[in-house]
């Protein structure tokens, strides 16, 4: 018996999406905020803190990162926002990574959206103050404290 090869593939197909949707169903999200202070003249550095709402439960956070290429000023930084595809709290620390460019003068509004290696990914938005120019890579790590 011979089975065509289109079938053969919509049945690969079919199969790796029931595994991703497996994966992703144990998975949840979270609620996260970050106030990041941000430094620099072309090389930068941020730190700061944050709260990671998981499970009914708080966690406090540690900001830290490092940014290269232009980077002049400083600025304050506060996001809100969601973090998903985590099991447990944990999954949230590790590096995120990004490139990005931006202006602010006075007060201005970011968004952002990050992954990590644990597959935690981050959607971000707020408001920014300060003066700051960029065109940079930066890596952004995050801790539980």
């Amino acid at each position: 018996m011979r089975i065509p090869l289109r079938f053969l593939g919509a049945l690969v197909a079919v199969i790796s999406m029931l595994g991703l949707g497996l994966q992703s169903a144990h998975a949840d999200s979270g609620k996260i905020t970050l106030t990041v202070y941000k430094a620099g003249w072309v090389i930068g550095g941020s730190g700061g803190s944050g709260r990671l709402t998981f499970k009914g439960r708080s966690y406090r956070l540690g900001v830290g990162g490092i940014d290269y290429g232009l980077v002049f000023g400083g600025s304050k930084t506060v996001l809100h926002g969601r973090v998903s595809n985590i099991r447990r709290a944990s999954d949230v620390e590790g590096v995120y990574g990004a490139a990005g460019a931006g202006l602010a003068v006075g007060r201005g509004v970011r968004a952002i959206i990050l992954t990590n290696q644990n597959g935690a990914v981050l959607e971000l938005s707020g408001r920014q103050s300060g003066l700051m120019v960029n065109v940079d890579l930066s890596g952004l790590a995050l801790t539980i404290k």
